[in-house]
């Protein structure tokens, strides 16, 4: 891939020749934890249990891809939380969640213009379809706590896709999804900021589509064909513009 170049200030981008239109693409695909929203759930959650501080180094590394494992990752992360109330979860969401500035503009301009929107977490259904509300989200795909009598077990709830939605799953998600729509992965956009992330943002940067790093961790900027460096993530609609 090319050396990245400034856009606009804050905005860089490489590897393609901007502006792109909207009407290109069928699908986004987002990130949530520090990308649709301001706060990595987990580590707000975290907080109740006494544990933040540790489970934050956890996350931390694991999003600058210093912990390859990321299941591994997060088993160990929800296994600190075993004890915590389930009021934990309502009050993270009432008194911390918020979406990151240009994100209700970002997404409502991508279905107005006929995109379908994917939101696709290693976080938790809890606040993954609390988002998916606020925003109209079409699909969305994150891991369940497990709660019994109204506390977290510290396990999490398996699924039928799977265990834990990490990037592998990501990827897989994604690349289901475009299936389901009957759109090859060269019209959707993949939008992270983690290391987790890579995996479905490499699908669509390899099928020609394309991968967007949000305020990312180093490894993720230095992949991505567009980084948002400054500002909120409506800036995408300068370098992706609706018709």
């Amino acid at each position: 891939m090319s050396s990245p170049y400034a856009f606009e200030p804050g905005l860089m981008v490489q590897g393609f020749e901007p502006v792109l239109s909207l009407s290109d693409f069928g699908l986004i695909a987002f990130d949530m934890d520090s990308t649709l929203i301001n706060i990595e759930c987990i580590d707000e959650v975290a907080k109740f249990a006494g544990k933040g501080e540790e489970v934050a180094k956890i996350t931390e590394a694991a999003m600058r891809g210093e912990i390859k494992d990321f299941k591994d990752s997060l088993k160990r992360r929800v296994a600190l939380l075993k004890g915590t109330p389930e009021s934990a979860l309502h009050q993270v969401l009432q008194n911390a969640l918020k979406l990151n500035p240009g994100a209700s503009t970002l997404v409502s301009t991508c279905k107005a213009q006929g995109l379908k929107v994917l939101l696709v977490s290693g976080g938790f259904t809890f606040f993954a379809h609390a988002v998916q509300d606020m925003l109209k989200i079409d699909f969305t795909r994150s891991n369940i706590l497990d709660i019994q009598n109204g506390v977290l077990t510290g396990q999490l709830v398996d699924q039928d896709w799977g265990d834990i939605c990490d990037g592998q799953e990501k990827r897989k998600m994604l690349l289901e999804t475009c299936e389901h729509l009957g759109i090859s992965p060269k019209q959707a956009i993949a939008m992270g900021d983690g290391a987790n992330d890579l995996p479905m943002m490499s699908a669509c940067q390899e099928a020609g589509g394309l991968s967007v790093a949000y305020h990312a961790k180093p490894a993720v900027r230095a992949q991505a064909m567009v980084s948002i460096e400054e500002g909120g993530l409506d800036r995408l609609l300068r370098v992706v513009k609706a018709q």
